[in-house]
C-alpha cells in the first residue's frame, strides 16, 4: 500500500476518523523563479547548470544579491526551500574573485555541520576550482588543524568550538580573521533561551576580535519560520538586518491531521494514552513500508516507542534494523550511521526527539507522527517539514496527550492554523551570562578603559568589579586577564551545567564501553542507581552513578518495566523588584532560588503502565538562581475551603498556568516552571509562582508579569469549556480531579 492508498484507508476507517478533530489538506505550491544576479561567477552558473538548476527561487535571488552587496540578512523560509544556496553562492563568488577571502560557517550541531559541508564540497568539485572548505570541531584530527587554520577558505564549525577552540586562540587564526568577509549563522531560530543569549555574547566577542584585525564581515543568518526573525537577528548582531522572506520554493501536497485519543472513562474525562495510540498508528505505517519519522517530547518516550516497534519487525535472528531511535545522548558515530541509513532508505521508522528537527538531510520521508504537541507552533511546522522534503505528497498526524496545552491546540485548530509562529526570546544582558563572556573577552584581548562590550552600557562597572575580584588587572587604562584558569572551560553554551556525564556499559567485564552521554540536570531523573536506562530499545540497569567523576555504570538487563523518578522542588524568594495590586490579587516579580532533588523512583510495567513498586534515590540537591513573578491570592476566600480543598484548587491552577503561559510567551513549556504554596513563607498567603527555568532568567516571567490577570481569564475560559464535570487531566491535570467547580468559583471571584 503506498501513501495515497494509506491516506484513503484512514478516511474509510470510522474508529480513526471519530478521533480526528481536524484534517487539513495543504495544496501544492508552484515555484516562483528569478534570474541569477549580475556579477555571479560563470563557473558557479555552469556548475548549477550541470545539476539542472537554470534559475533561482525568488528568495534565493534576493538573499544572494543583498549578501553580495555587503548587507546583513536573515533568510526565513520553510524546510527544504534551498536556504543553503543563499549563503554558499555569495561566499563562493567572493572567494573566486579574491582567493584571500575567508568565511566562517556556524551550525548549532555537528551533524548539521557535516551535512552542509558535504553539500558545499560537491558544488566545489562540480566547479573544479581550488576552494578549500574544512570542518573544524572536536572530531577534527590534531594533524589537520594547522591546515584548516592556514588554508581553509571556508571554516565550518559550531558555537561551542568557536567559544573554546577558535576565539581564545585567535593569534593562530590571523589569516581567517584578517580576511573574514562572511559569517553564516544557520538555524538561528534554534538559538533561544540560554543558548541564544550565550550566542549573542559569543558574537560580541567575535566582532571584537574581527575589529582588532581590521575586518568587518557580512552576516548571513537563516531561520525556519518564527514570528520575530528580524528582531532576533538584530538583537544577536546589534546592528540592522535585512529580512528575506519572499519564499519562492515549491511544496508538495501535505495532509495535516489532529488526532485526539478516544475517551476511555467519560465520567473522569480520561483518554487513551498518546504513546499506545501513536504506536498503533506507527504500526500501520511500518507494515505498509511507508518511511516515517516519529517525534516524541522525551528521551524515555523515544526509547519506549523504539522497543515496541522493534518487537514487531524482528527477524528470526533478532535483528530489527528497520526501526531506529535518534536522540541527544547517542554517540556521534552512531548518529551519523543512522542519518546515512535514513538517506539510503534502509530505515522505515525512526523515533526521535527534536534532535532531528533541524535541517539535516535525512532523505525521502513520507510521513511524520508527533506523539504530543511539540510545545510551539514553529517546532510543529519544523517537525512536519521533515516529511515530504522533495515535493511529494506527505502526511503529518499529531496525537494529543491529555495535557491542557495539547487539548487546547487539538480542540482549537483554527488557533493553530491562524496563529503566526512564536517569538524566540533571548536576553544577552543576563548578568550571569554576560559576566562569563566578559571574562572570556578579557582573556582573548585586553579591554581599553571606556570600551564597551557590544552595546552593554555597564561595561565599565563590570570591568571594575572583575578588577576588584582580582580576575582582571588595570594597567595604564587597560584591563588585563590575571586569573590562572581558562575562563572558557567553565561555560556550557547550551545549558547551565558545566559538564556532561558519560554512560559506560559494564555488561562485558573484559570490554567496558561508552554508549552515551547526558547533561547534569537530567542525570538525577534518568541515571540514579537502579534506574532502567533505555538506549536504542535495549534496557540497562544503572549499577553505580559517580557524581564526582561524572560517570554512570550500566549493565544490560531484560526486564518488563521501565523507571520514572519523582522530582521535588522548593522555592525561596531572594529579592522583590516590584509589586502592584491587581484587583483582589497582588502581583510581584523578583529573584528566587529553586532547589530540586530526586527523592524516589517508580517501576512502571510496559504495555499496562501499572506501578510495580518504588525505591529511594540518594543524590545531592541542585540549585538554580532565576527570575520569577508571583500572584498573592486574597486572604479571605469566597466559599468555605479546607486546606486540602484549597491545595487541590491550587494544584489545578498551577497546572493550567504551566500549560497556558507558553501560548502567550511563545516559549516551550519546559522553559517555565510553576509552583504553588497554600501558605507561602514569604507572603504568608496562598501564592502561585512562575519562574524562568534558566539560570538568571531570560525575561519570560517579566513578560508574564506584564500580562496582569489575562492568564487567569484564560484559565477560567479553559475550565468552563472543558466538558468534564469534576476536573480531568485535560483541564486541571492529574492530582486536582474533583476540584474543578471550586476553582471556577475562586477564579470568578478573584476576577470580579
Amino acid at each position: 500500500m503506498n501513501l495515497e492508498q494509506y491516506i484513503e484507508s484512514l478516511k474509510q476507517n470510522p474508529a480513526f476518523m471519530q478521533c480526528v478533530t481536524c484534517w487539513r489538506t495543504l495544496p501544492e505550491r508552484p515555484a516562483r523563479y528569478a534570474d541569477f544576479p549580475e556579477g555571479l561567477d560563470p563557473r558557479i552558473r555552469a556548475a548549477l547548470g550541470k545539476r539542472g538548476i537554470a534559475r533561482l527561487y525568488t528568495h534565493q535571488r534576493h538573499a544572494i544579491e543583498s549578501a553580495m552587496a555587503g548587507r546583513d540578512i536573515v533568510v526565513v523560509t520553510p524546510t527544504a526551500s534551498g536556504k543553503t544556496m543563499c549563503y554558499n553562492l555569495p561566499v563562493l563568488n567572493a572567494i573566486l574573485k579574491d582567493e584571500s577571502t575567508r568565511a566562517l560557517y556556524l551550525f548549532p550541531t555537528k551533524a548539521l555541520s557535516s551535512d552542509q559541508v558535504a553539500e558545499l564540497y560537491s558544488l566545489i568539485e562540480e566547479m573544479g576550482v581550488d576552494v578549500k572548505a574544512y570542518t573544524y570541531d572536536g572530531d577534527t584530527p590534531a594533524a589537520a588543524r594547522t591546515a584548516v587554520r592556514l588554508a581553509g577558505h571556508v571554516v565550518v564549525t559550531n558555537p561551542d568550538m568557536l567559544h573554546q577552540g577558535i576565539l581564545p586562540n585567535h593569534t593562530h587564526w590571523v589569516k581567517l580573521f584578517e580576511n573574514l568577509k562572511f559569517v553564516v549563522i544557520d538555524e538561528i531560530h534554534s538559538y533561544r533561551g540560554i543558548f541564544g543569549s550565550n550566542l549573542a555574547n559569543l558574537l560580541r566577542r567575535l566582532k571584537r576580535i574581527c575589529a582588532f584585525y581590521g575586518a568587518n564581515p557580512t552576516f548571513i543568518c537563516c531561520s525556519a519560520t518564527i514570528a520575530n526573525p528580524k528582531e532576533l537577528a538584530e538583537t544577536m548582531l546589534e546592528r540592522p538586518v535585512e529580512l528575506v522572506d519572499d519564499n519562492g520554493a515549491p511544496a508538495g501536497k501535505k495532509h495535516v491531521i489532529f488526532y485526539n485519543p478516544p475517551v476511555i472513562n467519560r465520567q473522569l474525562g480520561i483518554r487513551a494514552g498518546s504513546i499506545p495510540e501513536t504506536r498503533r498508528i506507527a504500526e500501520g505505517l511500518l507494515k505498509n513500508d511507508i518511511q516515517t519519522i516519529i517525534f516524541a517530547r522525551s528521551r524515555l518516550t523515544v526509547e519506549v516507542m523504539v522497543k515496541y516497534l522493534k518487537e514487531i519487525t524482528r527477524d528470526p535472528l533478532g535483528a530489527a534494523g528497520r526501526v531506529r531511535g535518534y536522540r541527544g545522548g547517542y554517540l556521534p558515530t552512531q548518529r551519523r550511521e543512522i542519518e546515512r541509513a535514513l538517506r539510503a532508505g534502509e530505515i522505515t521508522v525512526v523515533a526521535a526527539t527534536n534532535a532531528l528537527e533541524l535541517g539535516i538531510d535525512i532523505g525521502q520521508l513520507q510521513a511524520c507522527l508527533l506523539c504530543g504537541y511539540p510545545g510551539t507552533i514553529a517546532s510543529t511546522w519544523q517537525q512536519a517539514g521533515r516529511a515530504g522534503r522533495r515535493n511529494g505528497e506527505s502526511l503529518m498526524i499529531m496525537v494529543a496527550t491529555s495535557s491542557p496545552l495539547d487539548q487546547y491546540i487539538i480542540s482549537h485548530p483554527d488557533y493553530f492554523f491562524g496563529q503566526s509562529s512564536e517569538k524566540a526570546l533571548i536576553n544577552p544582558n543576563n548578568l550571569y551570562i554576560l559576566l562569563n563572556h566578559m571574562k572570556c573577552a578579557a582573556y582573548e584581548l585586553p579591554f581599553e578603559k571606556g570600551e564597551t562590550f557590544g552595546a552593554v552600557e555597564s561595561t565599565g562597572e563590570i570591568l571594575a568589579y572583575l578588577a576588584g575580584q582580582y580576575i582582571l588587572r588595570e594597567v595604564n587604562g587597560r584591563y588585563y586577564w590575571m586569573a590562572e584558569e581558562f575562563p572558557q572551560a567553565g561555560i556550557n553554551l547550551r545549558s547551565a551545567s558545566d559538564q556532561n556525564f558519560v554512560i559506560i556499559d559494564i555488561t562485558n567485564p573484559q570490554n567496558h564501553r561508552v554508549i552515551g552521554e547526558m547533561d547534569r540536570f537530567t542525570v538525577p531523573m534518568l541515571l540514579h542507581k537502579f534506574a532502567i536506562y533505555m538506549h536504542e530499545g535495549r534496557q540497562y540497569q544503572v549499577e553505580e552513578l559517580d557524581f564526582d567523576d561524572k560517570k554512570a555504570y550500566v549493565r544490560h538487563v531484560d526486564v518488563d518495566y521501565y523507571t520514572d523518578a519523582n522530582l521535588s522542588t522548593s522555592l525561596k524568594v531572594l529579592d522583590e523588584f516590584e509589586s502592584r495590586p491587581s484587583g483582589k490579587l497582588t502581583r510581584a516579580r523578583g529573584e528566587v532560588l529553586l532547589s530540586s532533588i530526586v527523592t524516589l523512583f517508580k517501576k512502571i510495567k510496559f504495555d499496562t503502565h501499572e506501578n510495580l513498586g518504588w525505591g529511594p534515590v540518594t543524590l545531592p540537591e541542585l540549585e538554580m538562581q532565576t527570575s520569577a513573578c508571583w500572584w498573592i491570592l486574597p486572604e479571605t476566600l469566597p466559599l468555605p475551603c479546607s486546606q486540602e480543598e484549597l491545595q487541590t484548587a491550587l494544584v489545578g491552577l498551577a497546572n493550567l498556568i504551566r500549560n497556558i503561559a507558553p501560548l502567550y510567551l511563545m516559549c516551550a513549556p519546559q522553559d517555565l516552571s510553576v509552583h504553588y504554596h497554600v501558605k507561602d513563607p514569604y507572603t504568608n498567603r496562598p501564592t502561585i509562582y512562575a519562574c524562568d527555568h534558566i539560570p538568571g532568567g531570560v525575561g519570560l516571567s517579566d513578560n508574564l508579569y506584564e500580562l496582569d490577570r489575562e492568564i487567569f481569564v484564560q484559565a477560567l475560559q479553559l475550565l468552563e469549556e472543558c466538558p468534564c464535570e469534576f476536573g480531568c487531566p485535560s483541564c486541571v491535570g492529574a492530582g486536582a480531579e474533583g476540584g474543578k467547580q471550586r476553582l471556577i468559583a475562586l477564579l470568578r471571584d478573584w476576577l470580579a
